[in-house]
């Protein structure tokens, strides 16, 4: 377990104290409420008063003003900025003209478009400012969108977020891994690997780390290399490294050839913690559908969905699923994405409501039709359809991020216990929780008075059953730390006794604290222990930092997937490795990308 110490105490925290050295120094001043730094440039407020903190945030957000250098100018400076004149008069043209052209560059890369539809956006601007602001035309003669310029300019700035990522991982004190081979459904040859670290403070950063390229790196020792290789590259070690989420694949967890099994062995050391491995957060959803899709049926209603596009487009019926389906993946998708995208069971849904349209369609095209006179069939269509929304409310509620893995275990634990009344509900024949079976089983009874028999509970009690199997296998690790999320989540009513002996002192020193159990009451999680003191609490301060450090949802995860999908026809034209990584890296990050940096990098390579 985490509450055993297997390293050394941690270093005494910084006193979390405003120092007037750092007006002048990083442009802030204590708030009036006391609490945190006060940012006089963009009036934000940084929480956590360590000075680490506030440099972090002076030298991402506004290292420009550090032109200001002379004693009397900077506080000059200090002294505008306190009655709200920000110099921004003091940017030349050129430079404003290279910040919009960065920022035009970064919303391209957001919206997925091609590097040539700069010269568009360039036209439609200069289009609109010549009637409607002619004296202003100008100012756009120094801002170039052309697709060779916007390439640098994406590369520039994945080049900074990725800086800016590697000096906060520095200060990581834990940190897990998110590998993802599944995000490039339609081309199969990337991994994507996230990273979730914790700071001092338990401040969580996930970002994109890395993206490898499969093809190059074809083998498990060599993305082992190449996963290696990003960590140095980071400033990271395997010491910090408490867990690995992975979907289920071969590639990820097969038994002794996965990539799962290279990385823990790596990671044994007497300095290393127990990595936690648990493989279903990531397309929950997606992935567990090949466990209950006992009949086919998703590749038979992919097909049903080619002959709409292009037989049926103009039916009214058919529109508020062509809408979706456009609306996610484009006018054009392959083969491969349409079938992840019909794993979903919004989508599965919305096909089951359209079944009498699909079977009439499917008539007047003089296709086959009979699957709709197939009992079984119709039967494994609805269980399917209600296994795949259950699996979808699950898989929303992990997409909540920022509640810790504790939370999202508990998500975990309460559809495992959902499972076993399944399990019950359908032996009875008690369909309650399956209104789609329900629905397809009443109209089977009014067709077929006669059968008594209409569905087999046992094929799907087996179904749920292989679904059960698999979440306790894909959840293990979690159980094994079940006693660390307990008490990271609530330390105040863990019991004592039931801790090891190493943290026994510390825990009841912590439940006697009246001031620490007011803070708790009032505070979320991430705040409370934030506050707690590492040299009083070592060990329930080093628990804090693992658990928090674990993913607890497959948000970034699902941002990339969607990026992917929408975005299926620019990302298949020619890219590098390079331009792939910073697309992606823009899209996934909530990192604001430093531009005074970027415009005065600009500036030195085009004195």
């Amino acid at each position: 377990m985490w509450m055993t110490p297997k390293r050394s105490k941690m270093e005494v925290d910084e006193a979390l104290v405003f120092r007037p050295e750092w007006t002048q120094r990083y442009l802030v001043v204590e708030p009036p409420e006391g609490d945190g730094a006060l940012c006089l440039v963009c009036r934000r407020l940084i929480v956590a008063t360590r000075e680490r903190d506030v440099r972090r945030h002076y030298e991402a957000e506004h290292e420009y003003y550090e032109r200001y250098v002379a004693d009397g100018e900077r506080a000059a400076l200090v002294e505008r900025l306190r009655q709200g004149d920000l110099p921004v008069a003091s940017l030349t043209p050129e430079e404003r003209a290279a910040r919009a052209g960065l920022g035009l560059c970064r919303l391209l890369a957001l919206k997925g478009r091609g590097w040539g539809e700069g010269d568009f956006v360039y036209q439609c601007m200069e289009v609109l400012l010549r009637e409607v602001l002619p004296e202003h035309v100008s100012v756009l003669q120094g801002i170039d969108l052309s697709p060779e310029i916007t390439r640098q300019r994406i590369l520039s700035i994945d080049e900074n977020l990725r800086s800016q990522l590697f000096n906060r991982a520095r200060d990581f004190k834990a940190y897990s891994l998110a590998l993802d081979d599944q995000a490039f459904v339609a081309y199969e040859n990337y991994l994507l690997v996230f990273i979730r670290g914790v700071g001092p403070e338990l401040e969580v950063q996930e970002d994109l780390l890395t993206i490898i390229n499969l093809t190059h790196h074809f083998s498990v020792g060599a993305l082992m290399s190449a996963i290696l290789e990003a960590l140095q590259t980071a400033g990271l070690s395997l010491q910090r490294m408490v867990g690995l989420t992975t979907t289920h694949t071969l590639r990820m967890i097969g038994e002794n050839s996965g990539l799962v099994s290279y990385m823990r062995e790596k990671a044994v050391s007497p300095n290393c913690w127990n990595v936690i491995h648990y493989s279903g957060f990531l397309h929950l959803e997606l992935l567990s559908s090949y466990d209950v899709d006992v009949n086919q049926i998703i590749n038979t209603i992919s097909e049903w969905i080619v002959l709409i596009k292009t037989r049926g487009v103009r039916r009214p019926e058919f529109q508020t699923l062509l809408t979706e389906s456009e609306s996610e993946h484009g006018e054009r998708v392959n083969g491969r994405c349409l079938n992840n995208w019909l794993r979903r069971g919004k989508t599965l849904k919305l096909i089951f409501s359209l079944r009498k349209e699909l079977e009439a369609f499917l008539v007047s095209v003089g296709a086959t039709t009979v699957h709709f006179s197939d009992k079984q069939w119709l039967c494994d269509f609805g269980f399917l359809v209600d296994i795949m929304e259950h699996l979808r409310e699950l898989s929303e509620e992990l997409g909540v991020s920022k509640v810790f893995a504790a939370a999202a275990f508990d998500h975990i634990c309460t559809f495992e216990v959902k499972l076993n009344l399944f399990q019950r509900h359908i032996e009875e024949k008690n369909l309650t929780d399956f209104p789609a079976l329900r629905e397809v089983v009443d109209e089977l009874k009014q067709q077929n008075k006669e059968d008594q028999k209409i569905f087999d509970p046992d094929r799907y009690q087996m179904v749920i059953c292989r679904l059960q199997k698999e979440f306790e296998r894909h959840f293990k690790d979690l159980r094994f730390i079940k006693k660390d999320l307990e008490l990271f989540s609530n330390p105040f009513n863990f019991k004592p006794e039931y801790a090891p002996i190493s943290v026994r002192v510390e825990l009841t020193k912590l439940q006697a604290n009246t001031n620490l159990w007011n803070e708790y009451r009032v505070k979320d999680l991430g705040q409370f222990y934030a506050g707690l003191s590492a040299e009083s609490y070592p060990i329930i301060k080093g628990v804090a930092c693992k658990v928090a450090s674990l993913f607890d949802s497959n948000q970034i995860c699902e941002k990339a997937f969607s990026y992917l999908t929408r975005n299926q026809h620019t990302l298949s034209q020619p890219l590098t490795d390079e331009h792939l990584q910073a697309l992606f890296r823009v899209a996934t990050t909530e990192m604001e990308p430093g531009w005074d940096d970027l415009v005065r990098e600009r500036n030195e390579s085009n004195p």
